[in-house]
């Protein structure tokens, strides 16, 4: 890891109030940038916690000039990774379905043998709230030993009050334990439990009436659901969505993975943060996206792990103008990655995205995905300092490695001594 050196520009008297980076090129992912938005031997200042100024390092203010600083030895500086749709808290896993897949069993057949997500239901019921942190925050730990500084976590294995409060509470302890920002999504909608086998409008009932409790324990950000022929259908999603609008909550959606149900259309109707996976996405939901401004977040993982053939309308969403994010769906059944640079090379191999279009779905595409992108996402004055820096020779590398990469400096709220593990 890069350690920090004393700043050359410091003033005899040693006094600072501030963080520097100095010796780096910088692509800042912001808004509106060409390519990455680079600045060639750049630097960086932030000041409790926040970004104060950016630029070129021969440009830094004389105000600035006392504060401690790093020397990142002519690495590329990036925003942090953020990982905007996850399913690590989790009990378990399900390598017996992936031999099950390999041997021609198909997905929808194994959830429907009682399978699929609720294996994980049963795990989750069973375990503790200490084992499932336990089992949850190592996972984490190896996202962000990837760069990531912001992880969405989603319930949606518990399936009952207890259940899902257990696993949104592990999310906030992860939150508060580790150096990393957590989004919480209720996904209560996820999958029927076998104990309302028939009787998917009431178990909608039991969701809805969850929610008012998880959010005043301040345990829920966004509400999600999986709108498929295997899980819930448009009327009742609505129903989810409504009940989150009623308490003032964003929603986003897992729309159109296995079939085109309308699921897009709407999100977009309720201003959603994102519909994702959507390879069966159509014409209409990218147009409903498009004027709403959701964001589509793509999820090669899971495409991977599923042999899936039907690739996401990529070069329709490119003309719609719809933001593409990337992220991992780190979860047991259908995506078990814990690195985002391998998603960003999975986008790239299997759905064709541009390697900027893959780092800036891993930033400020992902940071809109989670109604973040006026803190996070980007590296401009007055948001976070959440940076890494690579050694690397230029961004594209980091959609290049198969296996991965990992950054030679994490820097979480404007700390560079808050290492991955």
């Amino acid at each position: 890891m890069i350690k920090p050196n004393r700043n050359p520009l410091q003033d005899s008297d040693g006094a600072q109030s501030g963080r520097l980076w100095l010796n780096v090129d910088i692509a800042t992912m912001g808004d509106g940038a060409r390519s990455y938005g680079e600045i060639r031997d750049g630097a960086v200042v932030a000041e409790q916690g926040r970004i104060v100024w950016i630029g070129p390092r021969s440009e830094v203010p004389a105000a600035y000039r006392g504060f401690a600083a790093t020397d990142c030895h002519g690495g590329w500086m990036t925003p942090g990774l953020i990982d905007c749709h996850t399913h690590v808290v989790y009990a378990g896993n399900r390598s017996d379905e992936f031999e099950a897949r390999l041997s021609g069993v198909s997905y929808e057949d194994i959830a429907r043998r009682g399978g699929g997500i609720l294996s994980s239901v049963r795990a989750v019921r069973q375990a503790t709230e200490d084992e499932l942190f336990t089992q949850s925050s190592k996972r984490v730990e190896r996202l962000m030993a990837g760069g990531v500084t912001t992880v969405e976590i989603k319930s949606g294995y518990g399936l009952t009050l207890d259940a899902e409060r257990r696993m949104l509470r592990v999310a906030r302890r992860i939150g508060n334990q580790l150096s990393v920002r957590v989004s919480t999504s209720f996904l209560g909608a996820h999958a029927l439990p076998p104990e309302y086998a028939g009787r998917a409008d009431e178990y909608i009932d039991a969701c809805v009436a969850m929610l008012p409790a998880l959010v005043a324990e301040g345990l829920v950000d966004v509400v999600d659901a999986f709108c498929e022929n295997i899980a819930f259908n448009v009327a009742q999603v609505d129903r989810m969505f409504d009940a989150a609008s009623r308490l003032g909550l964003p929603v986003k959606l897992h729309a159109e993975q296995l079939s085109d149900q309308g699921g897009a259309t709407l999100v977009a109707r309720y201003r959603g943060l994102s519909a994702d996976h959507v390879e069966y996405l159509s014409t209409e939901g990218i147009a409903a996206m498009a004027k709403a401004g959701t964001v589509v977040t793509l999820l090669p993982g899971a495409f991977y792990f599923l042999r899936e053939t039907k690739v996401p309308p990529i070069a329709e969403l490119r003309r719609m103008s719809v933001p593409m994010a990337v992220a991992t769906d780190s979860n047991p059944g259908t995506s078990p990655m814990l690195s985002v640079t391998q998603a960003l090379n999975m986008a790239c191999v299997l759905f064709r995205l541009t390697p900027q279009e893959a780092l800036a779905g891993a930033t400020i595409n992902a940071a809109r995905a989670l109604g973040l992108a006026s803190e996070i996402g980007s590296l401009e004055v007055g948001k976070a300092a959440d940076m890494l820096v690579w050694d690397i020779s230029r961004p594209a590398d980091l959609s290049y490695s198969v296996s991965g990469s990992t950054p030679a400096m994490r820097v979480y709220n404007g700390d560079d001594s808050s290492r991955a593990i």
